[in-house]
C-alpha cells in the first residue's frame, strides 16, 4: 500500500501548489523560497564563470574535467527546475484554462523559453560530444537571472511597453542610412569605387557614422562628401539619443509602477487598512516609508523619542517591555501609543527574523488620524487593548506620563 500512498501524494494539487509558490514566490531572505533562489543564482553564476574559464586553453587543460562537471551539475539542476515549472504551473496562470493549455503557455513563453535555452544546447553539446562549444553557450544560462532581478524585468517591461516608439526610430534610423548612403554613392563612387561604389556599400559607412562610431575604413574625400559626413554625424547624435530617451523615460516610469505595486501589496497586508477606499489608501502610500530590517537589528531603543509608527507586512519583530516580551508577526503595527501620548519609548524593539516594515512618521500620524476617523478609531481601540494587557505600555508608566510627561512608550 505504501507505494500507491506515495503514488497519491505526488499529484496531490496541493503539493503542486506549494512547490508552485515556492518556485514563483518573491519570499523574504529567512524562506525556504529565498534559499532556492540564493542556489539557482549561485548555479548560474557558477556555470557562466566555468564556461568563460574554459576558453582560455590552458585554464582548459587544467581544469577541463572540472569545467565539464560543473556544466552537467548545471545542466541537471536547470533541467530539473525547468520540469518543476512545467509541472506546477498548471491551474496558476491569469486565463484559468486546462492543465495542457497552462503548460503550452509556459513553454512558449519568454521565460519557458529561456529557461529552455538554460539548458538544453549545452545538453545537447555534451551529448554529442564537441565541448569546444560550450564556452560560446556560457551566456545562455544568465537570461534566467531576469527572472529573479527585478531591473531587469522593469528594463525589459519597458522595452515592451515602448516597442511602437522603438519600432518607429528603427524606421527612422533605416531611412537615414538609405539617404546619407544614396547621397554618398552618387558624390564618390567615381572616387572611391572600392569602398562606395554601391549603396550597400555606402550604408556601411552610414551606419558607423550615424552610430557616431566612426571606425575610418571609409571615410568621404571630396569637399561635398565631407559635408554630406557633417550632416551625418549631427543626425547620428539625434538617431542615438531618440531610442535612447525614450527607454529610459519608460524605465523610470516602469519602476515607479514597481514600486507602487510594491506597496499597495505590503498595505494590503495590514488589517488596519483592509477597509479603506482605494483614494485613501492611495493618500496613505505617499506618506508611509518602506524599510527592512536584519534579524537581529534594534529597530528602536527603551527611552528614545518616538518619532515614528510601525506596520509589519512581513516577518516579526520582539518588544521587550519591562514586565514581558510581546512579539508581533504580519499584519500588525505597533509604536502607536508612543505617538498618541507623546511619550518616550518604554520598550526595546527587535526584528527576530529579516522585517518588511512600513514606517509613518509622528506628524503624517497625527494629521492621518485627524482626517480619517474610521482609522483613527481603529488605533485608539488597539491602544487600549495593548494598555490593558500591558503589552506595549505599562500602566504605571503611563500614568506617569500623564502626570508629568516623562512616561515612555514603545
Amino acid at each position: 500500500m505504501r507505494p500507491v500512498l506515495r503514488g497519491r501524494r505526488l499529484r496531490d494539487p496541493n503539493m503542486r501548489d506549494r512547490l508552485y509558490e515556492l518556485l514563483e514566490h518573491d519570499p523574504l531572505a529567512y524562506s525556504a523560497g529565498s534559499r532556492f533562489i540564493q542556489i539557482i543564482i549561485g548555479v548560474i553564476v557558477l556555470n557562466v564563470v566555468a564556461m568563460v574559464l574554459a576558453s582560455v586553453p590552458e585554464l582548459d587543460a587544467r581544469f577541463g574535467a572540472l569545467f565539464e562537471a560543473i556544466t552537467i551539475l548545471s545542466v541537471i539542476v536547470f533541467a530539473l527546475e525547468y520540469l518543476a515549472r512545467l509541472w506546477t504551473v498548471a491551474g496558476h496562470t491569469p486565463r484559468k484554462g486546462s492543465a495542457l493549455s497552462d503548460r503550452l503557455g509556459y513553454l512558449f513563453s519568454t521565460l519557458g523559453l529561456i529557461d529552455l535555452m538554460a539548458f538544453l544546447p549545452a545538453a545537447i553539446v555534451l551529448a554529442v560530444g564537441r565541448h569546444a562549444t560550450l564556452a560560446a553557450l556560457g551566456v545562455l544560462p544568465f537570461f534566467k537571472l531576469v527572472r529573479y532581478s527585478p531591473a531587469m524585468r522593469s528594463l525589459l517591461a519597458a522595452v515592451h511597453a515602448e516597442r511602437r516608439a522603438l519600432i518607429g526610430c528603427i524606421v527612422i534610423l533605416t531611412g537615414a542610412v538609405l539617404t546619407f548612403a544614396s547621397l554618398l554613392y552618387a558624390i564618390e563612387r567615381d572616387v572611391q569605387p572600392d569602398k562606395l561604389g554601391t549603396i550597400p556599400h555606402a550604408m556601411w559607412w552610414a551606419i558607423v557614422t550615424l552610430g557616431t562610431v566612426g571606425y575610418g575604413d571609409v571615410v568621404p574625400v571630396t569637399p561635398l562628401g565631407k559635408l554630406i559626413s557633417t550632416f551625418a554625424i549631427i543626425s547620428g547624435f539625434a538617431m542615438i539619443a531618440l531610442p535612447v530617451a525614450i527607454i529610459s523615460t519608460a524605465f523610470a516610469e516602469e519602476v515607479k509602477r514597481r514600486d507602487f505595486v510594491v506597496t499597495w501589496g505590503m498595505l494590503a497586508r495590514v488589517p488596519l487598512f483592509s477597509h479603506l477606499a482605494a483614494a485613501e489608501i492611495a493618500d496613505i502610500m505617499r506618506l508611509l516609508r518602506a524599510r527592512t530590517v536584519e534579524q537581529g537589528e534594534v529597530l528602536v531603543r527603551r527611552g528614545d523619542v518616538a518619532s515614528s509608527m510601525y506596520f509589519i507586512t512581513a516577518g516579526e519583530v520582539e518588544i521587550a517591555l519591562p514586565s514581558q516580551h510581546v512579539r508581533l508577526a504580519d499584519g500588525t503595527f505597533f509604536g502607536e501609543i508612543a505617538l498618541l501620548h507623546k511619550t518616550k519609548r518604554s520598550g526595546t524593539v527587535t526584528a527576530t527574523r529579516k522585517t518588511r516594515l512600513l514606517v509613518l512618521d509622528a506628524q503624517d500620524f497625527h494629521a492621518l488620524i485627524a482626517r480619517m476617523p474610521t482609522l483613527a478609531d481603529h488605533v485608539h481601540t488597539t491602544a487600549k487593548a495593548r494598555l490593558a494587557d500591558s503589552g506595549d505600555l505599562a500602566a504605571a508608566e503611563l500614568a506617569q506620563a500623564e502626570k508629568g510627561g516623562g512616561g515612555e512608550t514603545s
